[in-house]
This record gives C-alpha cells, structure tokens and sequence, in this order.
C-alpha cells in the first residue's frame, strides 16, 4: 500500500523555523522525484519546491527561495522540507507529492500556520 505521511507542522511565530518530513512506504522511493506542494484557505495547490530521486537536483518557487531547503533521505525513503524566516503568507496545508513518469502519489498534508 502507498503511503506519504507528512508531519512536522504546526503553529508558529513570523521568523521562525519549521522542519516538514515526508515518509514513504509502498514503492520505490529513491526512483521518484519529489516535490512540496502548498495549499491555503481558498486558494489553488501551488508548488514550493521540488527535489530529484538522486537528489543531485532541486528548485524552489520564487516566494521561497533563500529560505526554504528541501532535501532527501533514499536510505530512509523520507523528504523533508527546512523552513525559515517563515511569513504569514507561507501559512497553508504542506503535501508531499511523489512523480515517477505518470505515476502520482500525495499525501495528506500538514498544517503550517504563521501567526503571531
């Protein structure tokens, strides 16, 4: 059975840091890519930064860059997402997504709010 389960989320202050973490079971993690995708109230999933299976390959979308770093571990099948200098617009519901050609897997989010 598939599985993505994000955690890591939770309710912080504006400037500070979260660490999201993905773990994967069910398939071959380490021949997938990988990417956080973001979701807030009302709006469009948008994506927030993607990670090649070897890991050798990243990018972020422009809102995040400098700030947020995402990264992998094959041997654990997890994906994690660092965020910093995090703002009340970075507020959303945070998915990991697993991409092997037209195979997709999503997890089921976890909830990061910025607030003071």
């Amino acid at each position: 059975q598939v599985q993505l389960v994000e955690s890591g989320g939770g309710l912080v202050q504006p400037g500070q840091s979260l660490r999201l973490s993905c773990a994967a079971s069910g398939f071959t993690f380490s021949r997938y890519d990988m990417s956080w995708y973001r979701q807030a109230p009302g709006k469009e999933r948008e994506f927030v930064a993607f990670i090649s299976s070897t890991g050798n390959s990243a990018s972020y979308t422009d809102s995040v860059k400098g700030r947020f770093t995402i990264s992998r571990d094959n041997n654990r099948k997890m994906l994690f997402l660092q965020m910093s200098s995090l703002k009340p617009e970075d507020t959303a519901m945070y998915f990991c997504k697993a991409v092997l050609s037209i195979i997709v897997h999503w997890g089921q989010g976890t909830q990061v709010t910025v607030a003071s």
